[in-house]
């Protein structure tokens, strides 16, 4: 972040999160004793909240205030704070030690059994073991009080998505004349589809503690809003302003979509050696350099619509004989929420059809679906997208997805095309991707065809557009945005 616009930032920040920016851990088992250096080791959290917010907190300084999830975590700091980044030192992290049986309710459980599914509007997944919801209320309350520890009276606080709704409630109780805000970074749901959350008004009552709360979309915040005159019949909501008032307080609800870094991104790009990045990544999978590789790349996560993406391919091959052969589907995937028994048999369903479509169309020379779950440094990363020639991101919703962003900015050769589900936030950002229906497996299809068959000015043009729209959602300018967005 440069200085100027640091400039416009508060003077002190508190941000809070579930995930920490820097995690440690120990490399070979925990030791008697103080810790030396070489008894642990550092990972840096990658992601676009920590490369938004991790700039801003260095050109700062302030407190990031997240869930102590490294095994060495709490054996490196003092009284639960380390300074961050490692050899600068330039602000500090609190972190918050959680039980086994807290991550199971409120990370395992809430968060990602309940909340995720019904924001994501499939709430035949939702299961609402009470158990979640005290662990959810329990571990909310910790981060509070963590908070409670590092702030002044009227600091700024800034709160990171849906593990943590509850939580300004209390602060707000705390610190009566702090400035709040927080930042929801999953889609919100239709209020016919949030009648369906059991804690619907807690929800609502905590994040209404804040000044500000943000979304990606104007469509997000709108459905908020209704969401809370539905629910909450003590609010009054102004929607043209977008304010609500309750409890005596008025909340802006914003749209502001996050972005990526730009500069960043298209730097790795330019850096990265293209040969090096398929060897290590494709391997023998696509040993030819001249085959067209298409791209994506996701979390293992039932939103994320691979399984539809795999039947758009056999479709495409199965209708377009001529076209077996002439390109690779690559999937860069990651394992995520493993405790979860949903995601072991997701990951296990995508995998037995990788592997059923690869049985009918591979070749001696050719495999159709190249599958890794390698874990890629972001300079591999942005090289692997400056390698494909087309970027297939189809999720059945998202709040925005930054793949979006970072594969055309990552295309520096002007050569790329994208294939975006239209209720994707990203849809709504971006101009001159191919948008598609994710659940039209014909439609998905047809648009992975005419992306390959794109004419060298339409293709250039596209990416243009593209590359415009990203720049100016460049992630310094959510910041900013987001700080402008509350009262005076």
């Amino acid at each position: 972040m440069d200085e100027s616009s640091a400039d416009t930032l508060p003077d002190s920040l508190v941000v809070v999160s579930n995930r920490q920016p820097y995690s440690h851990e120990w490399v070979a088992g925990p030791v008697d004793g103080p810790v030396e250096d070489d008894d642990v080791t550092v990972t840096e959290a990658t992601g676009g909240v920590t490369s938004a917010l991790d700039p801003l907190m260095r050109a700062r300084g302030g407190t990031w205030v997240a869930w102590a999830s490294g095994e060495a975590d709490m054996a490196v700091a003092d009284d639960g704070i380390v300074p961050v980044p490692p050899g600068e030192e330039s602000y500090r992290l609190k972190r918050v030690p959680l039980s086994e049986e807290a991550i199971d309710g409120y990370y395992h459980g809430y968060s990602n059994q309940v909340l995720w599914p019904l924001c994501h509007e499939d709430t035949g997944r939702m299961w609402g073991d009470p158990a979640f919801w005290e662990q959810y209320c329990a571990v909310n309350d910790r981060f509070a009080d963590a908070v409670r520890t590092v702030t002044d009276a009227d600091e700024l606080v800034w709160f990171q998505d849906y593990h943590l709704a509850l939580a300004p409630r209390t602060v707000r109780e705390a610190r009566p004349d702090a400035t709040l805000h927080h930042f929801w970074h999953i889609p919100w749901p239709a209020p016919s589809v949030f009648e369906h959350c059991p804690h619907a008004d807690r929800l609502l009552d905590g994040l209404l503690a804040c000044d500000v709360v943000g979304f990606h979309t104007a469509v997000f915040a709108s459905r908020f809003r209704r969401c809370v005159e539905a629910t909450l019949p003590e609010a009054t909501v102004d929607e043209d302003s977008g304010v609500v008032h309750y409890d005596g307080a008025s909340t802006h609800v914003v749209a502001n979509p996050l972005g990526i870094d730009v500069d960043g991104v298209r730097k790795r790009a330019k850096a990265a050696d293209t040969a090096a990045v398929r060897r290590r990544v494709l391997g023998e999978t696509v040993p030819d350099p001249s085959i067209p590789v298409v791209l994506g790349v996701e979390r293992l996560d039932y939103s994320k619509g691979i399984p539809e993406r795999i039947a758009a391919l056999d479709h495409l091959w199965e209708r377009r004989p001529d076209l077996r052969g002439t390109f690779t589907y690559v999937q860069k995937a990651s394992r995520t929420r493993e405790g979860i028994a949903t995601y072991r048999r997701y990951r296990q369903d995508v995998v037995s059809e990788i592997q059923r479509v690869n049985d009918v169309y591979a070749t001696d020379d050719w495999q159709p679906i190249a599958y890794t779950e390698r874990k890629l440094s972001t300079e591999t990363l942005d090289g692997l997208y400056r390698v494909a020639d087309v970027a297939l991101v189809t999720p059945h919703r998202d709040g925005m997805n930054l793949v979006a962003h970072e594969y055309p900015t990552a295309c520096v050769d002007g050569d790329g095309a994208l294939v975006l589900s239209e209720l994707a936030g990203a849809a709504t950002q971006l101009d001159g991707a191919l948008t598609v229906n994710p659940h039209d497996i014909a439609g998905i299809a047809d648009a992975l065809e005419r992306a390959l068959e794109l004419d060298d000015d339409e293709r250039r043009d596209r990416l243009e557009r593209l590359q415009e729209s990203v720049a100016a959602l460049d992630s310094r300018h959510w910041v900013e945005r987001q700080f402008a967005a509350g009262p005076d």
